[in-house]
């Protein structure tokens, strides 16, 4: 019998999405072998994900869930909208976010590994892209916790395009969903300056140093300008400093403020953002299907 080495088990959970331990036997009942393992698989219904591994799953759906002191989200990704709509798979998500809500994770990798009534999070979205023929992955996940002096706001947008959870203190459950409605629309990455990595600020004031010198600005005054465009930079990317949609005669800072409060935490998730999105060729699909592929 060849060696099943733990490389080669990674290799093919890549290109099938199955489960590691099914990985494994695969490769010991087809001595090693991953084409053959990867039929092994199909064969055995674990994993029709096998021909889907190299598609793009940038839809699907943004959740939230709280319970008490303790909330989750989770973006978790289809081919299509139209498969984000059905209901076998916004009730994987519910079972999914359940999961993750009774947890402590950090990340999705994390999450893949929690237990569910069907195996464990991987498990179940391995048997999901088998019945319903999409690949299907969590892509990212966070858990919020807040003390009784706090509240929870959130918003989900577009039936689950984007999902926002905000944490305040000291303001109430209603200005928490304020704010996280104006996210939900303006898009901030960050809360706080402060929370703006260096790095992040000296590209940007690079850049806007660049601009000012190209429209012949002498050195002095460009600096003057760099830095009152800066503050158009953090009006851009912080949620505090952004005009608030509900009045644009304040920042989201101070109408939370105004309110006897503090932003504490916000968690934006857009579905699909930062991916390359799937683009539709119907010859192509319809002569890799007359192929056999």
């Amino acid at each position: 019998m060849a060696n099943v080495t733990a490389s080669l088990v990674k290799e093919l959970r890549e290109k099938t999405g199955a489960g590691m331990l099914d990985c494994k036997k695969a490769l010991e009942a087809n001595d090693a072998s991953i084409e053959a393992s990867i039929d092994w698989l199909r064969e055995k219904g674990i994993s029709k994900a096998a021909k889907k591994a190299d598609r793009i799953a940038a839809e699907g759906l943004a959740a939230i869930k709280i319970n008490g002191n303790k909330a989750a989200i989770v973006e978790v990704n289809s081919e299509t909208d139209f498969v984000a709509k059905n209901a076998e798979f916004t009730s994987m998500v519910d079972t999914i976010l359940d999961a993750v809500l009774a947890s402590d994770v950090m990340s999705a990798e994390e999450a893949l590994k929690l237990n569910t009534n069907d195996g464990t999070v991987e498990d179940l979205i391995v048997a999901k892209t088998a019945t319903i023929g999409e690949k299907l992955s969590l892509r990212r996940v966070s858990v919020v916790t807040k003390n009784n002096n706090e509240a929870f706001g959130e918003y989900i947008h577009m039936g689950g395009k984007i999902a926002v959870l905000i944490k305040v203190s000291g303001a109430s459950e209603e200005v928490a969903k304020d704010v996280a409605m104006h996210a939900a629309a303006m898009r901030p990455a960050y809360v706080s300056k402060e929370e703006v990595p260096e790095s992040e600020v000296a590209k940007e004031r690079e850049i806007l140093k660049e601009q000012a010198m190209n429209e012949g600005k002498p050195a002095e005054i460009a600096l003057k300008m760099v830095e009152g465009r800066l503050r158009k930079f953090y009006e851009e990317v912080c949620l505090n400093e952004q005009a608030f949609v509900k009045d644009s005669d304040i920042k989201v800072g101070k109408y939370v403020a105004n309110n006897g409060g503090e932003i504490k935490a916000m968690v934006r998730y857009e579905v699909g953002e930062g991916m390359q999105k799937r683009e539709e060729n119907f010859a192509e699909e319809v002569a890799k299907q007359r192929k056999g592929n």
